[in-house]
């Protein structure tokens, strides 16, 4: 029972992070020019940069460690790119302009997911890929606010959808739980597969968000989130 409750609890905390940072998204009053351009892309970049991070110092080693044929990681991690690409066309990301969101998603379940077969497993890893999780569901639900914003969606409409999401954490956690555990090989497949899949989200969709003219802030954020994930790691011992 303790696991489950861990699962809960943590793939909560990490969902919550979506509708918080939507709501600080929601301040316009505090210097809105700035807060539209250049902290926008930062917070963009500080996305990216964690996901970097959690996709070559978490996801990649531990989704490796699990496969019997290791030789198989980068064939695998291509697969997973392409099952990325196939998913944002089949969606229409750019036609809808919401790459963030979809984004979002598209990573937040299969690392759930991977979090549900990792606590399972009683990894140590388990609980900086939840840190993780959080941190990069902070910057993308700022992000998808603002891009919801833009279709002339409420404020209240925006933050009811996105404390919706938060219930996606915990059901991927448990589902990893019960049916991961048992399939260390799946477990490894998932967590290549989303690497894959991450890795061409950040140069599709968010790396070339993050770019602004004449700024230097926005690249910052992308070494600034990766360095974070790195301390993460560190100060976790795993």
């Amino acid at each position: 029972m303790s696991e489950l409750l861990t699962i809960v609890a943590l793939t909560t905390l990490a969902g919550i992070c979506i509708p918080l940072g939507g709501f600080l998204a929601s301040i316009e009053h505090i210097h809105t020019n700035w807060l539209e351009q250049e902290f926008r892309h930062f917070v963009i970049a500080l996305g990216g940069g964690i996901l970097l991070g959690a996709t070559t110092l978490v996801l990649i080693p531990e989704g490796r460690h699990h496969l019997s044929i290791p030789v198989l990681t980068v064939p695998i991690i291509l697969v997973g790119g392409l099952i990325f690409f196939s998913l944002e066309r089949y969606l229409g990301l750019k036609r809808r302009e919401s790459p963030q969101l979809t984004g979002m998603l598209l990573d937040y379940v299969p690392e759930a997911l991977a979090l549900g077969g990792l606590v399972a497993l009683n990894s140590p890893l388990a609980l900086l890929l939840a840190v993780l999780i959080g941190l990069q569901n902070l910057p993308e639900g700022f992000n998808a606010f603002k891009e919801l914003k833009q279709q002339q969606l409420s404020d209240r409409k925006i933050l009811g959808y996105m404390l919706g999401l938060v219930v996606i954490g915990p059901i991927s956690g448990l589902i990893g739980f019960y049916w991961l555990s048992n399939h260390s090989l799946v477990l490894g497949l998932i967590m290549l597969l989303a690497a894959g899949g991450i890795l061409y989200l950040i140069f599709q969709d968010i790396a070339p968000q993050s770019r602004l003219e004449h700024h230097w802030a926005p690249p910052l954020g992308a070494v600034i989130g990766f360095c974070v994930t790195l301390l993460g790691q560190q100060l976790l011992g795993a």
